[in-house]
């Protein structure tokens, strides 16, 4: 995990074409390695306020990038058969089926079914990548002499932060249930992630972004 102020945790920088032939963001994604997004909603016809003919317009979605939580339009094959909460691959472009390209948009562009599948999905993610997430509470750093990324999360001020920190100096934590329980007062560990991870997504102008990321 990385901060910066610009919020680009993975640099990466799509074409609108979804083309990540071009995207400085996947220099490090091999043949073998596949990016998914999460489907928040399904637009078989298209957006509502394109007032082409049916017939001149592509099926839609928004969905949620699994790896830095950026939110996209997809465009979709005619033939895709999505469903919301599905997984498809954005990434690399051989590796695609259902997604002929994709755009990042930002949270007020997503249709209010994306938004009120947002924060299902967000948890989805967390929980099904427990692993990477409990490893935020085990490498967290300092961002300046007065905030570390801890005081980020919702919640936790300096008590906390500090307890966190005492505990993984006698081994790192294993879980979410193991961070619950070894730090005092910090409940609920899992789900403070994904606040703060909506928190990243509806304010382009947080200073720190950890979790989400965006073209600079």
């Amino acid at each position: 995990m990385t901060t910066s102020e610009s919020g680009d945790a993975d640099g990466a920088n799509e074409a609108e074409t979804g083309d990540d032939s071009d995207a400085q963001g996947d220099a490090e994604t091999t043949a073998t390695e596949a990016r998914y997004a999460v489907v928040l909603d399904h637009l078989p016809h298209g957006r509502a306020d394109d007032d082409r003919p049916r017939h001149r317009k592509s099926p839609l979605a928004y969905a949620l990038g699994e790896r830095d939580f950026r939110l996209f339009e997809l465009t979709l094959t005619d033939d895709s058969d999505v469903s919301i909460g599905d997984r498809v691959v954005i990434g690399p472009t051989e590796a695609r089926d259902a997604v002929e390209g994709f755009k990042e948009v930002r949270y007020e562009d997503i249709s209010n079914t994306a938004n009120a599948e947002l924060e299902y999905a967000i948890e989805e993610i967390v929980d099904a990548n427990e692993r990477r997430f409990v490893d935020f509470y085990n490498d967290a750093q300092p961002i300046t002499l007065r905030l570390h990324q801890l005081n980020l999360l919702p919640g936790i001020g300096k008590k906390l932060r500090n307890n966190v920190l005492d505990q993984r100096k006698r081994g790192p934590f294993e879980s979410f249930a193991d961070v619950e329980e070894r730090v005092s007062g910090l409940h609920r560990p899992k789900e403070i992630l994904a606040e703060r991870i909506m928190e990243e997504l509806r304010d382009d102008d947080l200073k720190y972004k950890t979790f989400v990321g965006r073209e600079s």
